[in-house]
């Protein structure tokens, strides 16, 4: 099993998400990550879906998801023509005597304290998410709820977002005459 991180350009309107992501799940298939925006032109959203599953797997979702009038524009994001991000929000256990290896830790992988109370710290990290997972992996090699030096008490991600590199838009490709 391979996870595939697919990008798509959709028509701004309501209810398109719902449609897309009820696809994968009529099919039985879990989405890992997904991420939903506004772009610069507003006639248009973009979203970023990972999901795990073979090459068949991602031959009929990139399929289906084709065939829905309100997408635009399909492409899979190669890890090594994109760029790929994802922000991580993680409230750890922090007493006053770990705080310094806790400073530590957080330099290492240049993620901020954004908030910090007498027992508690939560921490902002951004980039590739093998990073994400392995900040996770340092910060509480316990696990979840497990209240040792660093143990992690809740953590939320945003789920990845994705641009390929160097002058090819995805915007590019979406005939901007056709209705919308």
């Amino acid at each position: 099993m391979n996870k595939y991180t697919i990008t798509a350009l959709l028509a701004n309107k309501s209810g398109v998400l719902t449609r897309l992501s009820g696809l994968f799940a009529r099919r039985g298939f879990n989405i890992d990550s997904i991420s939903a925006c506004a772009t610069e032109d507003a006639n248009f959203s973009r979203v970023t879906i990972v999901f795990t599953g073979d090459e068949y797997t991602l031959s009929q979702m990139t399929k289906q998801l084709d065939k829905l009038i309100d997408v635009k524009k399909i492409t899979l994001a190669d890890e090594k023509d994109s760029v790929l991000r994802e922000l991580l929000l993680v409230k750890v256990s922090a007493p006053a005597d770990k705080r310094s290896e806790l400073i530590e830790i957080k330099e290492v992988y240049k993620a901020k304290i954004v908030d910090l109370s007498p027992k508690t710290a939560i921490l902002e990290l951004t980039g590739e998410p093998n990073k994400l997972d392995g900040f996770i992996k340092v910060i509480e090699p316990y696990g979840i709820k497990v209240i040792e030096p660093y143990g992690i008490l809740e953590l939320a991600r945003t789920g990845v977002t994705a641009l390929s590199r160097g002058e090819k838009c995805l915007n590019d490709l979406v005939d901007y005459n056709e209705s919308i």
